[in-house]
């Protein structure tokens, strides 16, 4: 892993300042900004109801913000959403492949919806850096559910993107199948300059994978730096916890001398608008 700072000298790749999304009378997103620089490896994280899926679609352009911005590749969101996911790639593992086609007939489909001169090649590539080439003649439906998993990365790599998002991605594959995704997507990153923004509520993969996390909770940033520094003196899945029974992350860090970017989690009531 690089050291901490080796990051602040790559390009952004994503830029966000100050997502707002409001759902009647409650702030799902609540002036979230990051960033996301070339080749990094970053895990947007947070328990359920903390924003961040809210936060992600909103970096995706599938919602528009209330207020704020988001840039990719240097192209503003939502007028240059079209430019902006040229590259971007996303992958989850919840997303269905067409059970009626081989996989090489659909990643060979993305292949041309993505421009790729010659996609039959792209895919036996995208398929081979992940050692599953022998996949390419089965039929979607007689996959496994890890083999289903590698072949929406395949597909979400084979243009090369500059930006890889994964949601989830390896939640429900038994261990040696997540350690296989996990160091695929690593080397992905380390051998092409790709930066990951990963999603995940297993965070021994998250300490694994990425070399810098963001925490949300109640719609705000409550916590960005290096998995140790925002872990101290215990562990990412400790942190986690605390935000899910929504105890004080300001006394957590003193305790633990955080390296880290720590804020205080406000109370729900007192941050409504």
């Amino acid at each position: 892993m690089p050291p901490p700072d080796a990051a602040a000298t790559r390009a952004p790749i994503l830029e966000a300042r100050g997502l707002v999304k409001a759902y009647k009378r409650v702030r799902a997103v609540d002036g979230v900004s990051l960033e996301v620089r070339a080749g990094e490896r970053l895990g947007l994280l947070g328990p359920n109801g903390a924003g961040k899926t809210t936060t992600l679609l909103m970096l995706l352009g599938a919602i528009t913000p209330d207020a704020g911005t988001v840039t990719i590749a240097g192209h503003r969101l939502p007028r240059g959403r079209s430019r902006a996911m040229q590259h971007v790639g996303f992958s989850a593992g919840y997303l269905p492949l067409p059970d009626r086609l081989r996989v090489g007939e659909v990643l060979t489909i993305f292949g041309r919806l993505y421009g790729i001169d010659d996609p039959s090649d792209a895919a036996h590539a995208a398929l081979g850096r992940f050692g599953v080439t022998h996949l390419t003649g089965a039929m979607c439906m007689e996959l496994s559910s890890g083999q289903r998993t590698i072949v929406g990365i395949a597909k979400a790599i084979m243009h090369h993107p500059q930006l890889l998002v994964l949601d989830e991605p390896t939640a429900s594959l038994d261990p040696d199948v997540a350690l296989r995704v996990r160091d695929g997507l690593r080397s992905l990153s380390e051998d092409e300059g790709i930066a990951l923004l990963v999603t995940s509520h297993n965070m021994v993969e998250v300490e694994e994978l990425c070399e810098r996390v963001v925490f949300v909770q109640g719609g705000r940033v409550v916590a960005d730096g290096t998995p140790a520094e925002v872990a101290g003196d215990g562990s990412l899945e400790e942190f986690f916890l605390a935000l899910a029974r929504n105890e004080e992350l300001d006394s957590i860090g003193a305790h633990r001398g955080l390296g880290a970017h720590v804020a205080p989690i406000e109370d729900e009531e007192s941050a409504r608008p």
